[in-house]
């Protein structure tokens, strides 16, 4: 197996998950063993964020996905993206990756949290997202993710240690319980299709080649507990 072709797969799943930070996101995809990748991705705000998205920036797009695909085709690796806006807050369409390498080495801090090893048979990724790997990860995207997350005061975006019962409270406080409740409901959902056969998965499960991951969104914007992942293949 081309091992060393598909090293950047757990980055990639990363700034997926953080570009759709604080809505309802599903990303299905498969690897190859040439280094090559497709995702199909379904990212809908909640309505209540999606109003308050509206007031940051009146006049705009809520969720525009031909803005997001140029966005993303600009990212090293990515060779097309395609995005149409189901509703006014709703996108779905294919990212097609043509070098995963790239993609592990468009933020130079890579290395500070994701982990390569190359075993006898196969491979293992582990990553860990924590307060100081964070911010490296929103570089992967885009400055305008930032700005959004920090205007939701996301300790991801602010470094600020907060419990998740703390900053439900303070988004509460600031712009209303209701937004803090579609945060504490949110979450994300993965499925991966692997070149090998998986052996072990943390923080996900596993069937065959294909791994699976539910993450809490309030997880990823508070992260009171590193959030770590490792998947083991041959």
């Amino acid at each position: 197996m081309k091992y060393m072709k598909i090293k950047g797969v757990i980055p990639l799943i990363t700034a997926f998950l953080l570009l759709f930070a604080s809505c309802t996101a599903r990303i299905n995809g498969s690897i190859m063993e040439d280094g090559q990748a497709n995702f199909h991705i379904y990212a809908a705000l909640e309505p209540r964020i999606t109003a308050l998205i509206g007031l940051f920036s009146p006049g705009t797009p809520i969720l525009d996905g031909p803005a997001v695909a140029a966005t993303m085709s600009t990212t090293p690796g990515i060779s097309s993206v395609s995005f149409i806006n189901v509703s006014p807050s709703a996108i779905e369409g294919p990212v097609k990756v043509s070098k995963i390498d790239d993609l592990l080495t468009a933020s130079g801090k890579t290395s500070e949290f994701i982990h390569i090893e190359q075993l006898r048979s196969g491979g293992r990724c582990t990553i860990i997202i924590d307060l100081d790997s964070g911010p490296d990860i929103l570089d992967l995207i885009s400055p305008e993710i930032n700005d959004y997350l920090s205007a939701l005061m996301a300790p991801l975006a602010t470094g600020e240690i907060l419990t998740k019962t703390e900053y439900l409270t303070l988004v509460g406080s600031v712009y209303g319980r209701a937004i803090a409740d579609e945060i504490a409901r949110a979450s994300i959902t993965a499925s991966i299709e692997f070149p090998g056969q998986i052996q072990s998965v943390r923080g996900g499960t596993f069937s065959q080649r294909k791994a699976e991951f539910n993450i809490p969104l309030l997880d990823i914007l508070v992260l009171e507990t590193p959030i770590s992942y490792e998947v083991v293949w041959r």
